[in-house]
């Protein structure tokens, strides 16, 4: 008997989670000896086949999710980051003021070696995106940082919102490194923290907040 199976092939990276991302990423490393593999692992994370029917499919539907697929990690688009998220009913604002952000949100998100898209990652985006209390237009209050990390909503967002926010930091990345480099040339002092860095390079965070970005995934 013939079984109907709902495919559900995406077009962006804004239709695929955190979760599906991440559980993705780890098939194609432990197979990237094994380019069968990697595709039939895509085709069941990002449209949601179970593995064991995948080859049940017909050549002409296998060739069409192959193709999808490709296409969806060949694509290169611009993901700006959003400054406002809502998750469940509420909102989210990002860190609006980085040269002002507590020093606890700041040694909590450097206990990670590197800022990337890992496991790590939901934890980062919880401390960086936080509660809105108020907000007027453009302008938004977020919760003061507590100290409590709570990854489990970001799981379920979509990649458009991570590589958005990702992409501006490695951004915010390249000013800062371009700021210190002159401000060590102009000073005898060396900053003492990150924090003296981000005061004296402030300003360029407001323009990378609506500048356009480019992520490509490999």
């Amino acid at each position: 008997m013939k079984k109907t199976i709902q495919l559900v092939v995406p077009e962006t990276w804004g239709d695929v989670t955190l979760k599906n991302y991440l559980r993705l990423q780890r098939d194609l490393d432990t197979y990237k000896d094994d380019d069968d593999a990697q595709i039939d692992f895509s085709i069941y994370h990002l449209c949601g086949i179970p593995a064991e029917n995948i080859r049940d499919l017909t050549g002409e539907s296998y060739a069409m999710l192959k193709a999808s697929v490709l296409e969806l990690f060949n694509k290169q688009q611009e993901y700006p980051l959003k400054r406002i998220v809502k998750i469940g009913g509420k909102e989210y604002g990002f860190e609006p003021n980085l040269s002002n952000m507590a020093y606890g949100a700041y040694v909590d998100i450097t206990k990670w070696d590197t800022a990337s898209i890992d496991d790590n990652w939901a934890s980062i985006m919880s401390i960086l995106y936080r509660p809105i209390v108020k907000k007027q237009f453009d302008t938004y209050l977020i919760e003061p940082y507590s100290g409590e990390i709570d990854p489990t909503p970001w799981y379920e967002i979509g990649m458009d919102i991570h590589l958005g926010a990702i992409t501006f930091f490695l951004h915010l990345s390249k000013e800062l490194q371009i700021s210190t480099l002159n401000y060590l040339t102009q000073s005898s002092v060396i900053p003492h923290s990150i924090k003296s860095i981000l005061a004296e390079s402030g300003k360029v965070t407001h323009p990378l907040l609506n500048s356009p970005v480019v992520t490509s995934i490999k």
